[in-house]
């Protein structure tokens, strides 16, 4: 059974109470809310453990909701959206989101995408990581079954989908992939958006390996991708 704690975000009653239906059949705990004001109330008293957010909502709208958990939370999030604009996709993603989808929607896909995502965040582990749980590449340590990446002494801050950029392509070090096939290993289904999404992921890497003074490079393979050497 499921012990994780899914926060559906949506003003419309019938979206949120198809959505929780859905979850709940696969044993997810839920709790709605109509507006983003009082789900970020009990957010920061009780941290769920993702949340499924609308984008088009009065007061504060799921943009705004999002940029507020990411200010202090890493928790996975889903945006929904009426508007299937790629300029609303990855302003999401950008926001931090770490997926999209537009309404309408199946909710078994919903599940589905729930499901992959949670998957992702506790992979199963590879040979290296069975052995000491690090991934080490040039200056920066990461530590797998906490999700901490280190260069030295200090922390380097990632967001999920920039976490999982960064240990995917140390994991694969010295081999090249192009954006679609980071974005499929990366989302764990097949995006449907701009290729850049990609570009805008390993742009925020660099510079927060940069700020941290890491000597890690994710170097472009122009005309094909990236890859990290090691």
């Amino acid at each position: 059974m499921n012990n994780n704690l899914i926060y559906v975000v949506d003003d419309e009653q019938k979206i949120r109470d198809l959505i929780c239906a859905y979850l709940r059949k696969e044993s997810f705990e839920t709790q709605s809310f109509n507006d983003g004001e009082s789900a970020y109330a009990a957010f920061k008293s009780n941290p769920s453990d993702m949340l499924i957010i609308d984008i088009m909502m009065p007061g504060m709208d799921g943009y705004s909701l999002c940029r507020k958990i990411r200010e202090t939370s890493d928790v996975p999030i889903i945006m929904v959206s009426a508007r299937d604009e790629e300029i609303d996709r990855i302003l999401g993603l950008e926001l931090g989101s770490d997926d999209y989808i537009s309404k309408p929607f199946s909710p078994r896909e919903l599940v589905a995408r729930v499901k992959t995502i949670f998957r992702r965040i506790k992979p199963e582990q590879t040979a290296q990581q069975q052995q000491n749980d690090r991934l080490i590449c040039a200056d920066i340590v990461i530590i797998s079954d906490e999700r901490r990446v280190m260069s030295g002494q200090s922390d380097v801050e990632l967001t999920n989908k920039e976490y999982e950029l960064l240990s995917f392509m140390i994991i694969n070090k010295n081999k090249v992939f192009t954006r679609e096939q980071l974005i499929t290993s990366i989302w764990g289904y097949e995006y449907i958006g701009d290729s850049r999404t990609i570009d805008d992921l390993v742009k925020k890497v660099r510079k927060k390996l940069s700020a941290a003074g890491s000597s890690l490079e994710i170097t472009t393979v122009w005309g094909y991708g990236y890859k990290v050497c090691g």
